[in-house]
């Protein structure tokens, strides 16, 4: 098997596994016929990264771009219904979904109507997706801060960084063996927020799992102990 076909199934794996914690999400949807506690935005939003990324890879004629977002924005349209079904801020959700839709419809029209064919487009449609992608990963680095803070670890989810990190490592690779920057950059940046210091966090939680009178050190040394209470 040659080398980025060797890639190219470990980025589909990977990938794929990590759209899929959000089906833990939807097991607690289930389980308490409630949507609360439950994040909508991240659904709706990983949803549009996953267009733009599958129009980029439609352009590119990458059959494993396209299959990644293809799975992937099926995956998110689920998650969407059954909040929806879930939720009891129904119009909420159905104007923050209008409003993507409205920012879908503009992004569509300009990549196609008001862009020339060829590698204008891809050029700006890959730095789009790139900026996107950056953006959503890098926000949740200020809820890092605070758990440093209050040494509360429970809201990582210990699965999705671990899936994000191997995923976003193969997709350096396989961007690398393409000789597609935008696919390196965006993945080596996601990379970078799953690795050390979060990475270990992730290790104190599972400590902090095993032994719950464990706390982590109120402090911002993320090699700080971890003590008792």
């Amino acid at each position: 098997m040659e080398l980025l076909q060797l890639l190219s199934w470990a980025c589909i794996v990977f990938t794929v596994g990590m759209f899929s914690t959000g089906l833990t999400d939807l097991k607690k949807m289930r389980e308490s016929q409630s949507a609360d506690n439950i994040q909508f935005l991240p659904f709706l939003t990983t949803c549009l990264n996953n267009l733009g990324w599958l129009y980029y890879g439609t352009l590119k004629q990458d059959q494993t771009i396209i299959l990644v977002n293809i799975i992937g924005a099926l995956l998110q349209i689920l998650y969407i219904i059954m909040y929806y079904h879930y939720t009891k801020q129904k119009r909420l959700v159905m104007s923050e979904t209008f409003a993507a839709g409205v920012v879908l419809t503009f992004g569509w029209l300009y990549f196609t109507v008001f862009l020339t064919e060829g590698d204008t487009r891809l050029s700006q449609l890959g730095l789009t997706c790139s900026v996107v992608t950056i953006s959503m990963y890098l926000s949740p680095l200020t809820d890092l801060v605070e758990i440093v803070r209050s040494g509360n670890v429970q809201c990582l989810s210990f699965p999705l960084t671990v899936a994000t990190f191997f995923t976003s490592t193969s997709w350096v690779l396989y961007g690398l063996q393409l000789n597609d920057s935008y696919i390196m950059k965006t993945e080596e940046i996601k990379a970078q927020t799953t690795s050390p210091p979060t990475g270990n966090f992730m290790n104190r939680k599972l400590l902090q799992q095993a032994d719950p009178t464990l706390k982590l050190q109120r402090c911002f040394d993320c090699n700080g102990p971890l003590t008792k209470l």
